[in-house]
């Protein structure tokens, strides 16, 4: 148990390059892997490193991520002391319930942070997703006297798309793993180190530096107070070498889960040494009927599969008709693909029905959603 350590969690990113699929529901409820949300990660993650004190600040759209947390009970985190905390917006004095920013957002949690007894805080986002623990991140902490430690990991740059930028931090470190310079969104960077949304400091440092930049009219947790702040404290990068998978865009949502289907990437983001915890829902198994099959695809329970499916993921309670073709595509919860339809590169949101005889193709290189609840 670390009980030196405890977590937030900041769950109010806005990335409009996720089209519909943040329509109704915030960045940390997007359905990810046939039976997760993207906040399972990071959740899971801290919760793997023995903490057991979480606090998940809420902004926009997040009753479908409320619904999805509850008490925190399949996490371990419904106790009598510490637990899961969840902090919406709410109406004080100070505090008008909209955030301009990260900076907001935090300083109005700052009563649950004074409250916490642990020294360290793990501050992160909830759009990115790897899976690890914090202990040799905070012992790293710790033995270098850093003031700020942030994870990141090294990308390939030719594989970097500019316009999919989202929260794109690049660090410049010298032989001592000290950052030096901080970049935000930089255009043709040849900085490979990109930060993983994830920190960890001392509480009263978090403290100063929110309270130093609401005062200062700033907004902005990375812009506003990494980057003005990188020559003035200690920061140093923890690399983090597992897989990364940035949800800044559709097309990077598309490919992340698609890459699920690499039995690597699979054994990576879900090894058993740090099992990925979520809400369970009691469904029947997986059904085939007549002459249903599937290939190389990741079926969720519920399912029921009488035409072929093939390079898919199928979330809970999917129904693919009769003489139906899925190829190349993300079906998630309840939808139903009527009989003699034909669908390749598509994304379909939860409740989505395709009737009989249709047929909808994207593109490996642009994928094709459809938002929660269409019928086609």
């Amino acid at each position: 148990m670390n009980n030196n350590a405890f977590g937030l969690i900041y769950t109010g990113e806005a990335n409009a390059q996720l089209r519909e699929l943040t329509f109704s529901r915030s960045v940390a409820a997007v359905p990810f892997g046939g039976r997760y949300r993207t906040i399972d990660f990071v959740l899971s993650d801290i919760v793997n490193s023995g903490i057991s004190n979480v606090g998940l600040i809420a902004h926009r759209n997040y009753h479908s991520l409320m619904d999805h947390l509850g008490s925190g009970k399949e996490w371990d985190l419904h106790r009598k002391r510490d637990g899961l905390f969840i902090l919406p917006p709410f109406v004080t004095k100070d505090n008008v319930g909209v955030y301009r920013g990260t900076v907001d957002a935090i300083r109005s949690v700052l009563g649950y942070v004074r409250r916490s007894a642990q020294r360290y805080v793990i501050l992160s986002g909830s759009h990115t997703i790897y899976n690890t623990t914090f202990d040799a991140m905070l012992a790293q902490h710790i033995a270098t006297g850093a003031d700020v430690t942030i994870m990141y990991s090294d990308e390939k740059l030719d594989e970097m798309d500019p316009s999919e930028q989202f929260d794109d931090l690049r660090l410049t470190m010298d032989e001592t793993g000290r950052v030096t310079d901080l970049a935000f969104n930089p255009r043709n960077s040849s900085v490979p180190h990109i930060g993983c949304d994830a920190y960890i400091m001392e509480k009263t440092l978090l403290e100063y530096l929110i309270e130093d930049a609401s005062a200062h009219g700033d907004s902005d947790f990375m812009q506003d107070v990494l980057i003005k702040n990188t020559q003035k404290f200690r920061f140093y990068g923890w690399k983090y070498s597992g897989y990364v998978a940035r949800l800044n865009s559709l097309n990077q949502f598309y490919k992340h889960n698609m890459n699920l289907l690499n039995h690597d990437v699979a054994a990576d983001l879900f090894s058993p040494a740090h099992p990925i915890y979520t809400k369970v829902k009691d469904e029947v198994p997986a059904r085939y009927v007549g002459e249903g099959r599937a290939v190389n695809s990741i079926i969720a329970d519920g399912c029921v599969i009488e035409g072929e499916v093939e390079n898919s993921i199928l979330f809970r309670g999917v129904h693919v008709g009769k003489g139906a073709k899925v190829k190349n595509c993300i079906l998630m919860q309840a939808t139903f693909i009527g009989t003699g339809s034909e669908l390749s590169y598509m994304v379909l949101d939860k409740g989505v029905t395709v009737l009989n005889g249709r047929t909808l193709s994207g593109h490996e290189s642009y994928p094709m959603i459809l938002r929660k609840g269409v019928t086609v």
